[in-house]
């Protein structure tokens, strides 16, 4: 079962090395993970939208 584990936009941009404008760029090409928006306000990004992004990546980016 994948994980639904919410994690904090600032973690994921920490894991990912990248700042916050280039992923709002990525986000505006539709090339980033999806990002839920809490009633808080705050956004998260679930753990398994996140590890599918990554493999994503590195199927893209094989050489």
């Amino acid at each position: 079962m994948p994980s639904s584990k919410m994690l904090k936009l600032a973690a994921v941009l920490e894991e990912i090395e990248m700042s916050r404008a280039a992923f709002y760029r990525m986000r505006a090409r539709g090339q980033a993970p999806r990002i839920y928006k809490l009633p808080s306000g705050e956004l998260r990004i679930r753990r398994s939208d996140l590890d599918a992004w990554w493999a994503q990546q590195e199927e893209r980016f094989a050489v």
